[in-house]
């Protein structure tokens, strides 16, 4: 979130307002005086807000292990205050800070309060009117504080999650789960984000949570409750519910196949739990709205008191938060559940079927065009940038996805605050840009999900055809994610900008997958095939390369577009070597350009077809032959199995099309 400010406590020193606020807090934070420790832990929390500089000097003060000093402390409140400004840390700092607290063993005591607050929820929720409020209340912010930081812990490595797993949370979480009606909504939903996260491809606490069938039926009442928990006196449309239920769905995702002794494997999650719990999700909201709500709440906002006015006897909490920074945090957990959503989606959409081949009546017996085709398929199953999430095997019928696409693509449009200002600086609300941004990334895994699960080739050609029919959604499609780029802009390598070439990245791949669902039907534009060139030669990233190459392919097959096809056509030889290549290509962009090459020219009666006769392709890709070969031999058989396969796939279909081609001739 905070990669535009440049690394160090010189500069860090330099960007931040409160340097001389430093010194006081470090120094109560080992003060004998309990309301001086106290104020220096809410001290914390108060000036890291939204403000990266000064979390970094303070960072450089060691501000972590102190604060981690002070989880040993004798007095309540101070300890609640250390792990309500530990758990801000977190949420602001990201992967550094959580890496430091875990270097700095915070877990030894974070462990140790795991049972203690079991054995205390458990009397409180035995004998409530024995407990004073104000203590229950202590107690669940202390949890809430405590599971927030568990769970930013579990992301930060496969060390620290080793070490969550052997504290055994997931009883200790469902147990919050189970008594929902009777707790704050806050510390339940932490408790299922922490869930969500610890069950995300995590075999211990999947085993955990699936061997226990209460826990199961615990989480599918919760996403099939209408809209409600029969909270007593509690507003029952608050989003956080929402949240809850999504948080909830995401962990039934994680951990199926459900047991078939369980009543829960009765149904498909994906199709009866899951999508009717995110489609509604998805469509209410609307980002433009929402980054214009943000701006003008910025505009208004009055800025927390000095740090000289917090005095001891009135020290506000760590979770003090004005009007304005409440609706704020508001808007952006909403941001965050949405955002969340389309991450379980994408999981959804990771649907890619066992490859079969596909059978055409008019094909030659023998041509190249069937060797080509196989080497299609090839691509498509072995591409492994096709699919952004790895559990493939968790699918549902391709005959959904069409119906998700159109709550996706104005998800895609970036907004004002969607990305840090390309002149360099700060967005005027960090948490919103970087759940808007990531909003944008994960709806765009998502299509590409989609998009290449209906590309596969397993799909029978019936269904290939009536999705590429309907041409208008094909170009309703490829236009929204166009319009999304021409936002995001060609300005991507500076400092801080790192999401919008990640979206770039993202996108042309979806592109790629729109191309081959609706090849030949899509009408190349002039200004997009020299975008995605000039994307080609400013990367160094070879599956880029090759997303550019495939997306460009698909384009030079509308048969109609002679000229469009002669650029690319031209483009492609560009890379490939013994032709009239200029540079050197890597291996896959390689393979990738000189199988387009066979696909585009296999077919000799179309319209563009002239290109290949009057270009003297044949003779430029005969010469480009031997240089194949040279290219596949190089190829490690034993580190890069796959890649030689597919190299010896496409010489062997290059040496028979190129004698096809000239046998035409003769």
């Amino acid at each position: 979130m905070d990669s535009h400010i440049p690394h160090g406590l010189a500069s860090a020193s330099a960007s931040s307002s409160k340097t001389e606020a430093i010194l006081p807090i470090i120094q109560k934070m080992q003060s004998v005086d309990p309301a001086e420790r106290k104020w220096a832990c809410v001290a914390v929390s108060n000036l890291i807000q939204n403000d990266p500089s000064t979390r970094r000097l303070l960072q450089g003060k060691n501000i972590v292990g102190a604060l981690i000093t002070r989880l040993s402390d004798s007095e309540e409140e101070v300890l609640i205050e250390a792990t309500g400004a530990l758990r801000n840390l977190c949420i602001d700092g990201g992967y550094d800070i959580c890496a430091e607290m875990y270097n700095k063993n915070i877990l030894v005591p974070l462990k140790t309060f795991v049972p203690k607050i079991s054995n205390t929820l458990s009397q409180f929720l035995e004998s409530p009117k024995n407990a004073r409020e104000n203590a229950q209340k202590l107690v669940y912010e202390f949890a809430d504080n405590i599971i927030t930081i568990l769970w930013c812990l579990s992301e930060t490595s496969n060390k620290a999650l080793n070490a969550v797993n052997q504290i055994s949370l997931v009883s200790f979480l469902m147990s919050f789960l189970a008594s929902r009606e009777k707790l704050p909504l806050s510390t339940v939903t932490s408790a299922a984000q922490c869930l969500y996260i610890l069950t995300d491809d995590n075999p211990p606490a999947i085993d955990e949570l699936k061997s226990n069938e209460t826990y199961i039926l615990c989480l599918l009442s919760i996403v099939q409750a209408d809209n409600s928990l029969n909270r007593k006196g509690k507003d029952v449309s608050d989003e956080r519910i929402v949240t809850l239920r999504v948080l909830c769905s995401g962990v039934l995702r994680h951990v199926i196949p459900i047991r078939p002794s369980s009543i829960a494997a009765t149904l498909d999650i994906d199709r009866d739990v899951v999508i009717p719990t995110l489609q509604p999700v998805l469509s209410s909201i609307s980002l433009a709205e929402t980054s214009q709500c943000v701006q003008e709440l910025i505009a208004q906002e009055d800025s927390f008191p000095p740090l000289e006015k917090m005095t001891l006897k009135h020290t506000p909490k760590s979770d003090h938060k004005s009007p304005t920074e409440l609706q704020l945090e508001r808007l952006e957990n909403r941001l965050r559940t949405v955002q969340i959503s389309l991450e379980i989606l994408t999981s959804v959409c990771a649907t890619l079927p066992e490859p079969e081949p596909e059978l055409d009546g008019n094909a030659h017996d023998d041509g190249p065009e069937d060797e080509d085709m196989e080497d299609q398929e090839d691509n498509g199953e072995t591409e492994n940038d096709k699919i952004s999430s790895s559990e493939n095997t968790k699918s549902t019928s391709t005959a959904y996805l069409p119906t998700l696409v159109d709550p996706l693509l104005p998800l895609i449009q970036p907004t004002p605050l969607s990305f840090p200002p390309l002149t360099g600086g700060v967005s005027v609300h960090p948490p919103t840009t970087s759940a808007l941004s990531g909003i944008h990334i994960c709806a765009m895994e998502c299509l590409n999900n989609i998009f290449w699960s209906l590309a596969a080739p397993a799909l029978t050609q019936t269904q290939q055809r009536s999705t590429a029919l309907d041409t208008d959604s094909g170009v309703k499609v490829w236009d929204s994610v166009w319009n999304s780029l021409y936002v995001v802009g060609t300005e991507f390598s500076g400092l801080g900008q790192e999401r919008r070439r990640e979206l770039w990245y993202l996108s042309v791949g979806v592109l790629w997958a729109i191309g081959l669902v609706w090849k030949g039907l899509l009408v190349p534009n002039e200004e997009q095939i020299r975008i995605l060139i000039q994307l080609y030669e400013s990367t160094s990233d070879p599956v880029v390369k090759v997303k550019v190459i495939g997306t460009l392919e698909c384009l030079a097959h509308h048969p109609q577009s002679v000229d469009a096809n002669q650029v690319v056509s031209n483009f492609l030889l560009s890379l490939i070597p013994g032709s009239i290549q200029s540079t050197v290509t890597p291996v896959e962009p390689l393979l990738q350009a000189v199988s387009a090459m066979i696909d585009l020219y296999s077919d000799e009666t179309m319209p563009y077809d002239i290109n290949f006769r009057q270009g003297n392709y044949a003779d430029a890709l005969a010469a480009s032959i031997e240089p194949v070969r040279k290219v596949v031999r190089g190829i490690d058989r034993k580190r890069e199995r796959e890649l030689r396969r597919r190299g010896e796939e496409v010489r062997d279909n290059l040496v028979a099309f190129v004698g096809y081609r000239r046998a035409l001739l003769l």
